[in-house]
């Protein structure tokens, strides 16, 4: 029977992978400026200040390119809440290093998709802001989690969030705008493999303990949402434009993180372990005994 460790005992015994990994991330990671994305020359003043007020022509995207832009930024105004949520856990040492680098960056695409929106007039920017304000006073909060499901949930998200992006690239819209989400997309990709990594690594330190974690975040997973203007839930209507469709997550979400973790093919866990591995035999690739 395996013991099981305290958050304390994993945050201590994990910080050495956290270094080495928060080293890597910021390696790999590009040193991009949002303003390099942004067509400024596009830009004039609205009617508070002499200039003329947003209308609907005047957007040059279509209709689904707005819906999933309108979902990017709302989600990434929503920071402060994932970062307290975040950061709860994780407030010490290399730990806390990476709460701050992965704050600064998720801060980065809200300042560059806002900032393409309103320069270019691609949105409403009064009802852009009525749903920002209802967004955040609505806030987000997790239920009490431990470390294990944290990194799993968090690994989980941002994969999510990076198979978003690329749909959204993958519209063809503008060139801007597909530049803009695959540069997002590129983020979301390198953050999920950050916790991805550590996931890996307590499942060699604790591995029931982690596939517990694992199985349990994936059978509660849910994207963010948000309520649009028309009251509409943002989940439903991505999946409804296909942005972002909750019946693939098995194959495009959660099968390639358990690819990753090898959970499939281990042979060290314990009766505990192998139940909850049990409750993911829906995710097993074709072909896997």
């Amino acid at each position: 029977m395996q013991i099981l460790l305290t958050d304390r005992e994993l945050l201590e015994s994990l910080a050495a992978e956290v270094e080495e990994n928060l080293r890597r991330h910021i390696d790999a990671a590009d040193g991009w400026q949002p303003h390099d994305y942004v067509p400024w020359d596009d830009g004039r003043n609205f009617g508070f200040l002499g200039g003329i007020d947003w209308e609907p022509e005047q957007s040059e995207l279509g209709d689904v390119a707005k819906l999933a832009l309108t979902v990017s930024v709302l989600i990434a105004d929503n920071l402060p809440s994932y970062h307290r949520e975040i950061g709860k856990y994780l407030r010490t040492g290399s730990w806390w290093r990476w709460v701050g680098r992965w704050t600064a960056e998720e801060n980065r695409h809200e300042i560059l998709i806002r900032n393409y929106l309103m320069v270019t007039r691609g949105v409403d920017p009064v009802e852009l802001e009525r749903m920002r304000m209802a967004h955040m006073t609505a806030g987000f909060r997790r239920p009490a989690l431990h470390l294990m499901d944290v990194l799993a949930a968090c690994a989980l998200e941002e994969r999510a969030a990076g198979v978003r992006h690329r749909t959204i690239a993958a519209l063809g819209e503008n060139l801007m705008v597909t530049a803009i989400a695959d540069r997002i997309a590129a983020d979301d990709e390198l953050q999920s493999e950050f916790f991805a990594n550590l996931v890996a690594a307590g499942l060699d330190l604790a591995p029931d303990q982690t596939m517990r974690a694992i199985a349990d975040q994936v059978a509660a997973f849910a994207v963010p949402e948000v309520t649009l203007a028309d009251g509409r839930n943002s989940t439903a209507v991505l999946a409804e434009a296909g942005v972002y469709d909750p019946a693939r997550e098995g194959e495009l979400v959660f099968g390639p993180l358990l690819e990753r973790w090898n959970v499939f093919g281990r042979n060290d866990f314990g009766e505990n372990g192998e139940k909850a591995r049990a409750e993911l035999a829906h995710l097993r690739p074709s072909g896997t005994a």
